[in-house]
C-alpha cells in the first residue's frame, strides 16, 4: 500500500559486511524465503530469532514481534528501570527473555533461527 518503492537487495554489500561469499548470501536468503513461503502457504507457524533484536512469531495470519529488553533500552537510549514501564511492556507481550526457549513461545511447527 502507498507509494513505497521496493529496492533490490544488494547481495554483494551483504556478503561483504557478513564476510561470506555472494553465492552463500544468495543461497541463505533464497532458502529462508522459500521456507517462510512454505510455512505461510501450509499454515505452519514459524518463529524467527533475530539476533540481538528479539523473536518474530508467525501464527497463521497473526504476526507478533517480541523484543529483548537490552535492544529496547538501546533504542530508547536509556535503561528501563521503572517497574511500571517494565510491567506494561510485559503485559503487552512485547518482551522476551534470551533464556526462554523459543519453542515455548511458539506452537507445534518450525523454529527458524535468523541469522545463523
Amino acid at each position: 500500500p502507498g507509494d513505497k518503492e521496493l529496492e533490490p537487495l544488494k547481495y554483494a554489500r551483504v556478503a561483504m559486511e557478513a564476510c561470506v561469499s555472494r553465492k552463500k548470501v544468495e543461497s541463505c536468503i533464497l532458502g529462508t524465503t522459500s521456507l517462510l513461503h512454505h510455512c505461510l502457504q501450509k499454515g505452519v507457524g514459524a518463529a524467527f530469532v533475530l539476533k540481538d533484536l528479539g523473536v518474530l512469531l508467525i501464527k497463521g495470519s497473526r504476526v507478533e514481534m517480541r523484543f529483548y529488553l537490552d535492544f529496547l533500552q538501546k533504542v530508547m537510549g536509556e535503561k528501563i528501570q521503572d517497574r511500571a514501564t517494565l510491567k506494561a511492556l510485559q503485559q503487552l507481550d512485547m518482551l522476551v527473555s534470551r533464556e526462554v526457549p523459543v519453542t515455548s513461545l511458539s506452537f507445534p511447527g518450525r523454529v527458524i533461527i535468523f541469522p545463523k
